[in-house]
């Protein structure tokens, strides 16, 4: 299995990574074994998580997709096989949210005691808190890090200008960001390509994305209303792929896959592991036949015509 470094952590990862906020709510504990068992056999070794999942599911409180992992762990053993990324700063409760340092202390305790180890691989600012200067969830984490809880740091969600100033923050002997986790698929390219971007590959930033199939609309899944029903999410999600580009990437895929005897999702993902600054996207499973889709995609290599194709069709 291909290896990528995170940023300049010297921490290596597949060129995928599994998205964890499954575990605990779409996947039921047993189904989440099974995937995580499945993750680690085909070297897809690289789970990301946050406190948060799935607080929005019915009885949820948060941290139900930590607690399985960690359960998985405690139960299968080999913690050192596996890279753990999980994420504090969303909303769990009015007084249980942002980047002030007493939360983060706080918070990552709580993962920590979830995920049933004693270190975080990555622990990720999910969001940016703007009422919070830059260096102080930097501080923080300064302190997991020499406390030996926690391995490299990374963002989500920032906007380049303050994504920017913690790394500069980070140049007055804070720990630096070493990823970056924006919103990015063929689909939804403009808010990464562009300032963050740049900022991601001048400072040497992994770059890992989620909604890579935006919402499973780049599965194929979805071609018209008619089709919302196949999916719980289904209208609320999306709806707003559906037009005139959306479908014109839909074609593109289905044009690519047939060259390779593929599926729009491999295609879909090869083309965001080809792309430049990004290390590792981010895509779920709920079953075995799923997760064999995630294993085949991360084996597919796209010609340079493939690329070509893809890119034209997607251009805003």
């Amino acid at each position: 299995m291909e290896k990528r470094e995170l940023g300049r952590s010297g921490i290596h990862v597949p060129p995928l990574c599994f998205g964890g906020n499954v575990f605990g709510w779409t996947a039921d504990a047993t189904t989440s074994f099974a995937l995580l068992d499945g993750l680690r056999e085909a070297g897809l070794n690289f789970i990301d998580t946050a406190d948060v999942y799935s607080v929005w599911a019915p009885g949820h409180v948060g941290g139900e997709s930590e607690t399985v992992i960690g359960d998985w762990l405690a139960a299968r053993g080999g913690r050192d096989k596996m890279i753990i990324a999980t994420k504090v700063g969303a909303e769990l409760a009015p007084d249980k949210k942002g980047l002030k340092r007493a939360w983060i202390e706080k918070a990552v305790e709580d993962s920590l005691r979830r995920l049933r180890t004693d270190y975080i691989d990555l622990y990720q600012s999910h969001f940016d808190d703007p009422d919070t200067p830059v260096e102080e969830p930097l501080e923080a984490y300064a302190a997991l890090i020499q406390a030996g809880k926690v391995r490299a740091i990374g963002a989500s969600n920032f906007s380049a200008e303050r994504l920017a100033a913690a790394l500069a923050a980070s140049g007055r002997g804070l720990p630096r960001y070493e990823t970056f986790q924006p919103e990015y698929n063929l689909y939804a390219r403009d808010s990464y390509e562009g300032p963050l971007q740049e900022l991601c590959a001048a400072q040497g930033l992994g770059v890992i994305p989620y909604f890579a199939l935006a919402a499973g609309f780049l599965t194929g899944k979805y071609r018209s209303e008619a089709d919302f029903g196949k999916s719980a999410r289904g209208a609320r999600s999306i709806q707003k792929y559906l037009n005139p580009r959306g479908l014109r990437i839909l074609d593109a895929l289905d044009a690519v896959a047939a060259r390779h005897d593929a599926t729009p999702a491999r295609i879909a993902l090869a083309w965001l592991m080809a792309r430049p600054t990004i290390t590792a996207p981010i895509a779920s499973a709920t079953s075995l036949s799923q997760l064999q889709e995630l294993v085949a995609a991360s084996q597919l290599r796209l010609t340079a015509p493939d690329l070509r194709d893809l890119d034209a069709a997607s251009a805003a």
